[in-house]
């Protein structure tokens, strides 16, 4: 027979009332009273029905975290199970559990964010990607639901609260990177411009060429649709070019990794034939054949902070809005190298 609450009041000798108070960690129990009564429940193996407590506080203890794919697509990309580990952590320090999304397509996305909400599923949720022209994103900012963002916001920017890096800064600060390497053949592996932060790199990128005198050449980017549709053909494109690109610029790791696949098929070199350089900057990067230089994003912290943000916000709903840049990190390995330009 399972034990009740009142097996546990008996055994310390207090009040059921009492019992409940400890569980919820009431200040005003006396810490003496509070070891006693978890003693008896660790000795009689009682465990809180946290469901039907929360049910009665009007709280679920949950957190909602929606991916712009479906989990089992998404988890096939190194950065999701490391910013879920940072929202695991905090999560649990604020005694919160996790309700993922299973959504495939973004209307079945859609909908299950809708039915979280009217369905009082979770407290409040977090979206780890931003969209272009999200509809998800803007039913929840029109009934005010807490909610934080991994990503900049393409619309209402200011009035949503979210962590990111700084996309555009971090793209510039990579191309500069190559340019004082010697580089001035630079090539683009866009991400899809669907979301937000994809365009801020693309755009980081074009600013860069800007600033350091070089032009933007159509032909000089590759985008997510050229990659996804012949990845291969598209690179032997590139590099058929009459001037190729003497470095390359992929929009994650997981690009990085398939375009050296690529090039090692056309019988090309890393970092010999052509510089490599990305963003992310996953555990594989380190081992991959050449180690691959990247940008390490933390992207522990992001799901980290978004998750204290929106704890913030379940806890107090008035919390002004929130943004945060988290720093980022360029980890230099084999993949790239110092050319020497034909003016020297």
């Amino acid at each position: 027979m399972a034990v009740t609450i009142i097996d546990v009041a008996r055994e310390a000798n207090v009040s059921p009332s009492t019992v409940s108070r400890v569980i919820a960690d009431n200040p005003r129990i006396s810490e003496q009273t509070k070891r006693k009564v978890r003693e008896v429940m660790d000795r009689l193996g009682y465990y809180p029905n946290f469901q039907a407590r929360n049910l009665a506080a009007k709280s679920t203890k949950t957190i909602g975290v929606v991916m712009s794919n479906s989990t089992s697509s998404a988890f096939q990309n190194p950065f999701f199970p490391e910013v879920i580990r940072g929202i695991c952590v905090s999560a649990h320090a604020g005694k919160y559990g996790i309700y993922f999304s299973t959504g495939g397509t973004e209307n079945e996305i859609y909908e299950e964010v809708v039915s979280m909400v009217q369905g009082k599923k979770v407290d409040g949720i977090i979206l780890l990607y931003s969209r272009v022209n999200d509809r998800t994103m803007k039913y929840l900012k029109e009934v005010k639901f807490p909610f934080t963002m991994v990503g900049r916001p393409y619309d209402f920017e200011h009035e949503i609260t979210y962590i990111d890096n700084d996309n555009e800064k971090i793209a510039h600060e990579v191309v500069k990177y190559l340019q004082v390497l010697g580089h001035e053949k630079i090539a683009f592996i866009g991400g899809d411009l669907d979301f937000v932060v994809s365009i801020d790199r693309l755009n980081g990128y074009k600013k860069a060429l800007s600033t350091i005198g070089l032009p933007y050449e159509e032909k000089y980017f590759l985008r997510d649709s050229d990659m996804k549709l012949n990845g291969k053909e598209a690179i032997q494109k590139l590099m058929d070019l009459a001037a190729p690109p003497t470095a390359i610029v992929a929009h994650d790791d997981l690009a990085a990794y398939e375009v050296i696949r690529y090039l090692e098929e056309l019988s090309y070199e890393v970092p010999e034939d052509v510089s490599i350089i990305s963003f992310n900057n996953h555990a594989l990067s380190a081992y991959v054949k050449p180690p691959l230089t990247s940008v390490d994003i933390s992207i522990f912290e992001l799901g980290l902070e978004a998750t204290n943000f929106l704890l913030g916000k379940i806890q107090n709903p008035n919390e002004a809005v929130k943004h945060h840049l988290v720093s980022t990190t360029l980890i230099e390995r084999e993949s790239c190298k110092k050319i020497t330009t034909s003016g020297e």
